[in-house]
């Protein structure tokens, strides 16, 4: 394993603004955009050495930016990879590009899973970055090839329906995004997100024999197979919370939330209400749940 011939600590942390080597091929810089939801910042990535590749530029700030580039003077950066649309992850990307000529290879443009209403659409444009243009869209299975590192493309939509991984071939370790994060599980939020394609996303990481995954929230997951496998455990564990609380008469996704998840801040409770209501949905979908009223996070929902 390419960790054992080496004294560097992949877990190592750092500051915001601290470009720190991880691995022989991987350094990582934190953006300062803490909070409930993005834990302590956005991980923007670089792998290689002198021409290099970043991964998830992250949100639009320009100090971030700066101190990337300040960080890797005398290198070039080759090109841009965008795991998702989301606003602390694609933003920095046009400002990275515009500083540098670097062309930025990712996802495809963000697009909902499912038709939405003028308040889902207004909850989409504010988390979105409507403004992403990449010069190339990436594809499935693709590979994409660095100076001295090669990526393999996975497809991994459920937290977003345009969201990529990228594994790195040399050292066994894939970028996971949001996806997979080691700090906690990922918000699946209607109608962007999706639990039935995020589930069989997981399911195709588990056919995967990675080492090592690299979030972008968060340290290092170090065993992922394991990790995949508790998540689809507390999804199916969640799904069977929340059928008992329909059975116990709980008709919204606020009562369910109140319910099931206990004392959870104010920061996350819309969270989980979107999560609730990507289970309901999927529910619905196998014809186990029934929505009354317009649906969505303000839907009325009983056993079938």
């Amino acid at each position: 394993m390419f960790l054992d011939s080496t004294r560097l600590d992949p877990t190592r942390e750092a500051a915001p603004g601290e470009l720190i080597q991880l691995t022989p091929l991987v350094r990582r810089i934190l953006a300062g955009n803490a909070s409930a939801m993005t834990y302590k910042g956005t991980c923007t990535y670089v792998i290689g050495h002198g021409e290099v590749s970043v991964i998830d530029p992250g949100p639009e700030d320009p100090d971030h930016i700066k101190a990337l580039l300040t960080a890797l003077k005398g290198e070039s950066i080759a090109q841009i990879l965008v795991t998702h649309t989301h606003r602390d992850h694609s933003p920095g990307a046009r400002l990275l590009s515009k500083a540098t000529g670097a062309p930025i290879y990712g996802c495809a443009l963000p697009s909902p899973a499912r038709p939405m209403s003028a308040s889902e659409w207004d909850r989409f444009k504010k988390s979105h970055d409507l403004d992403y243009e990449p010069t190339s869209i990436l594809s499935d299975g693709q590979r994409l090839a660095g100076m001295d590192h090669t990526f393999t493309v996975i497809a991994t939509p459920g937290h977003t329906t345009n969201h990529l991984v990228f594994a790195l071939e040399e050292e066994a370790s894939l970028f996971s995004g949001d996806h997979v994060m080691g700090w906690a599980t990922t918000v699946i939020a209607p109608p962007d997100g999706k639990l039935s394609t995020y589930m069989a996303s997981l399911e195709k990481l588990r056919a995967r024999k990675d080492e090592l995954y690299w979030p972008a929230h968060g340290g290092p997951v170090m065993e992922p197979q394991r990790l995949l496998r508790g998540f689809i455990q507390h999804r199916h564990q969640r799904e069977m919370a929340i059928l008992n609380r329909l059975e116990a008469g709980d008709q919204t996704c606020e009562t369910i939330v109140q319910n099931v998840y206990g004392n959870l801040g104010p920061g996350l409770q819309g969270a989980a209400a979107l999560s609730v209501l990507a289970h309901l949905e999927d529910l619905a979908e196998s014809g186990r749940v029934t929505i009354s009223g317009d649906g969505g996070i303000e839907g009325h929902f009983g056993l079938a």
